[in-house]
């Protein structure tokens, strides 16, 4: 079903003139009143991901000062993006119930006292009990899907999300300009700015945003608010968790590679931290950035076609990657002759820029699924699904250690990708030939009496 709306152009004589420009008032407002939101939403969600990974700056400077072990150090960065995805389908549920105007506003002005508060702390303990708090940045991207899809209609969404999920962008905000600040003033001033400048955007937020659609409508005809039950029955469909599947590795091997990758081009390729860390925010860049264009083309060309590429094209790409530094030696004529099988640091980074760029279209196709299938039910479907990939982003790090510390080998990292990669393909493309065959069947006429 296509949605649209009537333009009118020109000047238009006497009395229509007026009755048409009122038809086109409405559709005119509804645009801007959705742009309005889209925007909004988008710098706030911006603000929040860049509060989400402050812990990937300041983490180091605090392990130092309080003498932290590795295993302390990985559970003060991990503890964010882990709270961070489990309150995602909370929050998106509440978005549904409540409305992501308020709902966007309370988890950035709670997220901005526990990033301000971050910076009091004296003691782990305390740490950790603020970066739980800070975690909530995290679960905004469930509020505002939730909110942003109900200002567009159907075969604008995945745009429309795909623009949304550009505040991915905020990550590479902080790994910018943290470090600058860090440098001048000392992590506590980092916390500080980044608080205030979320609690701004937050007060801005309330006063420039609008109800969505759907609540305004709930409070002028006084409609009642669907029970739990409702809210949660999609949960029970096997579609929604193939869903989730696909955004593990779109959305949680991107933030899972994030992290992984200054430390995988220091050991592999010898590059050093100021280098390394350059080519990790670069891949982050264009990996948010070109969610946009993957939501495009999933309205142009259908989020299951666009959802096949990414998976085809992350296959080979993590297929290649996979491969280890290779020495083959055959006994020649004239004496042992020596094959080195390895892809140079100039091929990895060609090939890791690749996979980026395709995991952005993923997390848009996904996305643009959710509202199609699930059109009232978007907050707890969405969030569902954002939370699994969220903990994607944190459980894959520490599987990519394990998997170093068993095989000794720095590229089963990408082996444990292509495995999943390869699993969600195969998955997907039986339960679009299930679809197609029961499409067929419904299709077919009965016999005659």
């Amino acid at each position: 079903m296509k949605v649209g709306g009537v333009l009118f152009f020109g000047t238009i004589p006497g009395s229509a003139r007026t009755k048409e420009s009122k038809l086109a008032l409405p559709s005119t407002e509804k645009n801007a009143e959705a742009t309005r939101a889209l925007s909004l939403s988008t710098i706030a969600f911006t603000a929040c991901f860049a509060a989400w990974t402050i812990f990937s700056i300041i983490g180091i400077r605090i392990k130092g000062e309080m003498g932290l072990s590795e295993a302390e150090f990985g559970l003060l960065v991990g503890t964010p993006v882990l709270t961070g995805s489990l309150v995602r389908l909370v929050l998106g549920v509440w978005t549904d119930r409540l409305g992501g105007r308020i709902v966007f506003t309370g988890t950035m002005l709670a997220a901005a006292l526990a990033t301000f508060l971050l910076s009091l702390a004296q003691s782990y303990p305390m740490m950790l009990i603020a970066a739980l708090g800070v975690g909530l940045a995290g679960g905004s991207f469930a509020v505002g899907v939730a909110y942003v899809s109900r200002f567009y209609p159907a075969n604008k969404q995945g745009t429309a999300l795909g623009v949304f999920g550009v505040g991915n962008v905020g990550a590479s905000v902080t790994t910018f300009l943290a470090p600058l600040v860090l440098v001048a003033f000392g992590w506590q001033a980092v916390a500080q700015i980044w608080a205030v400048a979320l609690a701004a955007i937050a007060i801005a937020f309330w006063f420039l945003a609008k109800d969505d659609p759907v609540i305004r409508e709930r409070k002028s005809t006084g409609g009642k608010v669907r029970s739990f039950a409702e809210e949660f029955a999609p949960l029970r469909n096997l579609q929604v968790w193939r869903f989730s599947l696909y955004y593990f590795f779109a959305f949680g091997a991107f933030v899972a590679l994030a992290l992984w990758l200054p430390r995988y081009l220091i050991e592999v390729y010898g590059f050093d931290i100021q280098t390394a860390g350059i080519i990790a925010a670069f891949y982050s860049v264009p990996a948010s950035i070109f969610r946009a264009l993957g939501g495009h083309l999933s309205d142009r060309f259908g989020a299951r076609a666009v959802m096949y590429w990414v998976l085809v094209v992350s296959a080979v790409a993590t297929f290649l990657l996979a491969i280890p530094q290779t020495e083959i030696v055959m006994s020649g004529v004239n004496g042992p002759i020596v094959f080195d099988i390895a892809i140079g640091a100039v091929g990895f980074v060609a090939l890791i820029f690749v996979l980026g760029f395709f995991m952005s279209f993923g997390k848009a196709a996904v996305y643009k699924h959710i509202p199609v299938y699930y059109p009232q039910s978007v907050g707890a479907v969405g969030g569902l699904v954002g939370m699994i990939g969220g903990l994607g982003g944190f459980i894959l790090p520490i599987l990519f250690g394990v998997l170093n510390d068993i095989t000794g080998v720095w590229t089963s990292c990408f082996m444990l990708l292509f495995a999943i990669v390869l699993g969600a393909l195969v998955w997907m493309h039986l339960a679009v030939r299930k679809i197609e065959a029961d499409s067929a069947s419904d299709a077919v006429p009965a016999p005659a009496q």
